[in-house]
């Protein structure tokens, strides 16, 4: 059974910066790909980022390039740093792993992005 454990989660103040991991209990190698998708409060949940098993990136279009994605594949580990935080960025983060036919879901990690 795959498991995804997101953490580095918190209350943030505006302007600031904040970097979610997420563990795999199987290699990066093993999916897809990985990556990140968010679920603010009475919407749906959003995409965000992703890293292939190429080791390419895609970020949501929406976004404003505040936004990492990256890989440590000796830890089976993805990261999401943020930075310049916004209120609008407070939601659950999730981590999502892809394999043909079939998604994996974290528990999602909760940012809080206010003074």
């Amino acid at each position: 059974q795959v498991q995804l454990v997101e953490s580095g989660g918190g209350l943030v103040q505006p302007g600031g910066s904040l970097k979610l991991s997420c563990a795999a209990s199987e290699s990066v190698f093993d999916f897809n790909s990985m990556g990140w998708y968010r679920q603010a409060p009475g919407k749906g949940r959003d995409f965000v980022a992703d890293v292939n098993r190429a080791g390419l990136a895609r970020y949501s279009d929406s976004l404003e390039g505040r936004f990492i994605i990256s890989r440590d594949a000796a830890r089976n580990t993805i990261y999401l740093q943020i930075d310049s935080l916004k209120p609008d960025d407070s939601a659950v983060y999730y981590c999502n792993a892809k394999i043909p036919y079939k998604d994996y879901w974290g528990q999602g990690t909760q940012l809080t992005v206010s003074s």
